[in-house]
C-alpha cells in the first residue's frame, strides 16, 4: 500500500521586501509552543490563526504506526517559518525564537571550529544573498525543513523507502531506506547524502551521511563538511504539531556534538504545488540582505 505522507513548509515573507519574525510566543509545560500563528502558506484558511481549535490526538496507521500525513478524508501539509534554525541567532538576524525548542544552544554557545565560526560570522553580513538555495540549487539537512512552499513525504511500504520530495527547495529529493540496511563505505558526496531511517514509537528516526559541503546547513549559514553525520528525528506529539530535532555531529566544523531544532504546525486543506527554480538567477539582488540597485 502507497501512503502518500506531507510535510509542508511555507514562509509569510517576501523574498523582495525582507524576512518575517513572529512575536515571542508562550511554550506549554510539554515545549510546544502555544497559540501559533506564524509561517502560513496563505491566511485565512482552515482554521488558522489565533481562534484554531485545538489539536486532536497523534493519529496512527492500522499497523499502530504513527502517521505523519493527513488522515483519511483530509488535506494537509506541514508548514514551515522564515526564522526556524537550530541555534539563537543574534538580535536582528534570521531568528523566529517562538518556534525554538527550549534546549536550543545560543549561538555564541555552539562548538564551532575557529574557521566555522569565522565563516557564520562572514555569511551573517549577506544574509541569505549568498545562500545557494537562492542559486537554485539543493536543500540538503534541516535546511530543507524552513524552506517555504512545503515538502511531503512519500511512504512507500511495499519498497521500504520515503522519499522526501521539496517543492520550494529546487530540484530537491531525498530517500530514506527503511529496510534496515547500512551505509555503503565509499559514498559519492551529495546534496541529500545517504539515509536510513527507523521508527521509534511516535517518532521518524532518519541517520544520514554521505553530504558535500556545497550548501548550508541552515538558513542563515551554518556551515558543515563532508565528515558531517546528521541524525533527524521528527515526532508527532498530536495531531498538529511536529517536533524536529537535529544532531549534528561533524568534527570538521565543530569540537562536540550538538543539537536544536523547531516546531512545525499542521497546515490544513493546504496542498503542494508545481514549483521551478530556473538556473542563472538573476533575483539575487532582492534577496533578504543582497544589494538593492
Amino acid at each position: 500500500m502507497r501512503i502518500r505522507l506531507m510535510l509542508g513548509c511555507a514562509l509569510c515573507v517576501s523574498m523582495a521586501a525582507g524576512v518575517f519574525v513572529a512575536p515571542a510566543l508562550a511554550q506549554l509545560q510539554d515545549g510546544t509552543p502555544g497559540n501559533l500563528n506564524t509561517g502560513r502558506l496563505s491566511a485565512g484558511r482552515g482554521g488558522r490563526g489565533k481562534n484554531r481549535p485545538p489539536s486532536g490526538p497523534t493519529p496512527h496507521l492500522p499497523d499502530g504506526r504513527v502517521n505523519l500525513g493527513p488522515i483519511p478524508g483530509e488535506k494537509g501539509v506541514w508548514e514551515g517559518n522564515a526564522g526556524a534554525t537550530l541555534a539563537t541567532n543574534r538580535p536582528g538576524g534570521l531568528d523566529n525564537p517562538s518556534m525554538y525548542l527550549p534546549t536550543n544552544l545560543k549561538i555564541s554557545e555552539v562548538p564551532f571550529l575557529p574557521w566555522a565560526r569565522a565563516v557564520y560570522e562572514y555569511r551573517q553580513t549577506s544574509t541569505t544573498k549568498d545562500d545557494p538555495h537562492v542559486k537554485c540549487k539543493p536543500s540538503g539537512g534541516p535546511r530543507m525543513f524552513h524552506t517555504p512552499y512545503g515538502f511531503e513525504f512519500l511512504d512507500m511500504q511495499e519498497e521500504k523507502r520515503i522519499y522526501i520530495v521539496g517543492v520550494g527547495g529546487p530540484h530537491t529529493w531525498r530517500v530514506i531506506y527503511m529496510d534496515g540496511r547500512s551505509h555503503p563505505k565509499d559514498l559519492d558526496p551529495t546534496f541529500a547524502g545517504h539515509s536510513v531511517g527507523h521508527f521509534e514509537g511516535d517518532s521518524l528516526v532518519v541517520d544520514t551521511v554521505g553530504f558535500n559541503e556545497k550548501f548550508w546547513l541552515t538558513r542563515e549559514g551554518i556551515p558543515l563538511t563532508e565528515r558531517l553525520h546528521l541524525i533527524e528525528r521528527f515526532t508527532r506529539t498530536d495531531h498538529d504539531d511536529l517536533k524536529y530535532e537535529a544532531t549534528i555531529d561533524d568534527p570538521g566544523a565543530y569540537s562536540a556534538t550538538w543539537t536544536g531544532g523547531w516546531w512545525i504546525r499542521w497546515q490544513p486543506d493546504a496542498e503542494l504545488y508545481e514549483y521551478v527554480c530556473q538556473d542563472n538567477n538573476r533575483d539575487v539582488k532582492h534577496m533578504y540582505g543582497g544589494p538593492r540597485e
